[in-house]
């Protein structure tokens, strides 16, 4: 029988491998946004384009990196917020 914290890390382990499966899940329908709105910016023909649009075709690209590491970010603070480390 495991004690209270045992239980714990292994019920927060398993809620940080739920997380994580359902954001990697996600980012299939996050690529199809980015790549929309990519193509509705016209962002393959550099030389066409402002610079803001330039700038906000940075930014689109840089989505899936961010949902990306919000994702660890979650799932390393679902386990990391149950232990008692004193």
């Amino acid at each position: 029988m495991l004690n209270k914290k045992g239980q714990t890390m292994s019920i927060a382990i398993l809620s940080s491998v739920v997380i994580f499966i359902i954001g990697m899940l996600t980012i299939n329908f996050l690529l199809t946004e980015v790549s929309n709105a990519r193509i509705n910016l016209d962002c393959g023909s550099a030389s066409t384009i402002s610079d803001g649009t330039k700038f906000l075709c940075l930014m689109v690209d840089t989505n899936i990196p961010y949902f990306i590491w919000l994702v660890f970010s979650i799932s390393a603070g679902a386990i990391l917020s149950r232990m008692n480390i004193k």
